[in-house]
């Protein structure tokens, strides 16, 4: 099977989901993974999708009808590489009060460890025991095993205390 991501944006409306997965069944896909949010009004989504090689580039070419209620982007996957084989897991939460800059300041430190990022969820919200507004990011991460975690968890731990926010490693 190919695999194809695909990614979505649109104002947000009713039925912008269905209208992709009755295209991805048409062309004989399976829907296989998926992130989609609404955030400010606009659907944004990533979906991973299987289908036949024969039919991938008639899938891709119907996927386009779609322009006026999604802006459609496909790419196509690809099978792991041998170094993902080696990789270890990292997860983490960060919580504090938000602030410009954390993301990257986070992001940062990772970059520097050739960590790659598989997943992260962030939020804003209310926190009116605190008086402002309260982040929160769940991370989770590859780490290659040429890299020291217990020098890694102290780097970000430095990092945690010098932007005031408090990090979280999960196993």
């Amino acid at each position: 099977m190919t695999i194809l991501v695909l990614t979505l944006v649109g104002g947000d409306r009713a039925g912008l989901v269905a209208a992709v997965a009755d295209v991805v069944d048409r062309h004989g896909g399976n829907w296989e993974n998926s992130q989609l949010a609404e955030l400010s009004g606009v659907f944004a989504g990533v979906v991973e999708v299987s289908v036949a090689p024969a039919r991938a580039d008639e899938l891709r070419e119907s996927l386009s009808v779609l322009d006026g209620l999604l802006s459609v982007t496909v790419s196509t996957g690809s099978e792991p590489s041998p170094e993902d084989a080696t990789m270890r897991q990292l997860a983490l939460q960060v919580i504090g009060n938000d602030h410009p800059g954390i993301v990257r300041e986070m992001t940062t430190v990772l970059r520097s460890h050739d960590i790659s990022i598989d997943r992260m969820t962030t939020e804003t919200r209310e926190a009116a025991m605190y008086g402002g507004r309260l982040f929160e990011a769940t991370v989770k991460a590859r780490i290659p095993a040429s890299v020291d975690l217990a020098s890694l968890t102290q780097e970000l731990e430095r990092l945690a205390t010098e932007i005031q926010v408090d990090v979280t490693f999960e196993p």
